[in-house]
């Protein structure tokens, strides 16, 4: 089995693990952060030690990093880089992690580190596409019965959950009601993703949209069966 390492800061990306263990086969390692951090670290590289996560969850080649934080991300970057880790995923966006740095890190150890603002963005790169087969952008197959949505079935999802929860939600809609109604569906679901911009929750329903129209393109009738 492949195991997948997160790091966890209080309510952040406990749902993650939850989608790993029930939507696919790949298994968890976890440390946490705790939940409330200073705003400006000074020595983050003494500060992470002082914090004595569990150090397993660098014995992964895949690492997904919850800390949202400016000064504590770039250590454990440091710190999987030195440890082997061939990808680091982080997500939060570029106003939670220093790209110049990171990339900088991602140099000297060869390792990849994707930094996104939404998960169900992830770009497929071979050092994480153990965990981007699974759970990154939507890929959906449409079963359609009488013009309607009989069945939506998720080959991959969104590492939040929301793809399974749209999944259920159409079962019954018109087909030209479909693509509008699983955008609505994942602006429903409790997503962390930030609202109130033309980014954020408002990406991840138009990216759930495109995958619901294309995947009535190609949709499997039930009365062909």
């Amino acid at each position: 089995m492949t195991n997948i390492g997160v790091i966890t800061r209080g309510k952040y990306g406990k749902r993650l693990i939850d989608t790993i263990l029930e939507k696919t086969d790949l298994g968890v390692i976890s440390a946490e952060v705790p939940e409330y951090l200073p705003a400006f670290i000074d020595e983050p590289d003494e500060f992470l030690e002082e914090l004595n996560i569990n150090k397993k969850v660098f014995d992964t080649d895949i690492l997904i990093t919850y800390s949202l934080h400016p000064d504590l991300t770039p250590a454990i970057a440091r710190l999987a880089g030195s440890k082997g880790v061939r990808g680091l995923i982080v997500p939060g966006g570029a106003s939670k992690a220093p790209l110049q740095e990171l990339a900088s890190i991602s140099q000297k150890y060869g390792m990849h580190i994707e930094v996104e603002n939404i998960c169900c963005t992830l770009r497929a790169n071979p050092a994480i596409c153990k965990f981007t087969d699974k759970l990154s952008s939507p890929f959906l197959e449409v079963i359609v019965s009488e013009e309607k949505v009989e069945e939506v079935k998720v080959i991959r999802g969104a590492p939040c959950g929301s793809t399974w929860k749209m999944a259920e939600g159409l079962k019954g809609i018109p087909l030209k009601d479909a693509p509008a109604k699983a955008g609505l569906l994942i602006q429903q679901y409790p997503c962390r993703a930030v609202r109130g911009t033309k980014g954020g929750i408002h990406e991840s329903a138009q990216v759930h949209m495109d995958a619901v129209a294309k995947a009535i393109e190609k949709a499997i009738f039930k009365d062909q069966f």
